[in-house]
């Protein structure tokens, strides 16, 4: 069994039921689950009539389902050819995060201004659970909680344009960004440590510290993303 299909099956009933959605919506949910945190490698082929199989989906679903993710950057459609997993070069993630650390500053000052109590109660339990992942040594938990976390402050945010855009970001450098912690303890530990600086700051309503906090983090990001794509450091 593939990594896709262990995951799929592993995580099937941890996810929606999917009754009071549209297939397309809980192939989108699945499929986007594993591409985030199966430890899928870019380039790496989807197979339309496997997940299909895998799913219990007919394929129309599925196919609407990658071409949702596609938009998002999560995977790349060759006309006529195949479907893979994202790959990007170090420019394509340079960029990225370059975009990132100029909107999502701003996002993170709106969401401590703007969040409501049951944001905030999100980000205090997402940050709890990295916490508890780092001591654990859990990263595929801890970076669930990290993508429940920036989803949330994304939802947070007044300008549900910006926060979108920010989503589609993360998103599309995800499956790369998660390297730079996976196989590096002392880089996971610093970059929860990094969230804790942000989380107080939004639980503060702090919007100028968290501002702060969350470019420092891109900052630290870009050079550590920088070292390990060039240099593999």
């Amino acid at each position: 069994m593939g990594r896709l299909e262990h995951y799929l099956a592993e995580q099937s009933q941890h996810l929606l039921d999917g009754d009071s959605l549209r297939r397309s919506e809980v192939a989108y949910m699945r499929i986007k689950d594993a591409l985030q945190h199966a430890g899928l490698e870019p380039g790496e082929p989807l197979s339309e009539p496997q997940l299909s199989k895998m799913l219990g989906i007919s394929r129309t679903p599925v196919r609407e389902a990658l071409q949702q993710l596609a938009q998002e950057g999560l995977v790349q459609v060759i006309p006529g050819r195949a479907v893979t997993v994202a790959s990007r070069s170090v420019q394509d993630v340079l960029d990225v995060i370059h975009m990132r650390s100029l909107l999502e500053p701003e996002l993170a000052r709106l969401a401590a201004e703007s969040a409501s109590d049951q944001h905030r109660k999100a980000f205090a339990n997402c940050m709890n659970e990295m916490e508890a992942a780092l001591a654990a040594d859990d990263y595929p938990a801890w970076s669930k909680a990290d993508v429940v976390f920036h989803d949330t402050m994304s939802q947070a945010c007044p300008n549900p344009l910006l926060g979108e855009t920010v989503v589609m970001l993360r998103n599309r450098v995800h499956h790369l960004a998660k390297t730079d912690s996976r196989h590096n303890p002392a880089r996971l530990a610093a970059c929860t440590a990094e969230h804790r600086r942000i989380v107080d700051a939004l639980l503060n309503r702090d919007g100028k510290e968290a501002e702060e906090a969350m470019r420092d983090h891109l900052g630290i990001l870009r050079e550590s993303m920088f070292n390990k794509l060039m240099y593999g450091q």
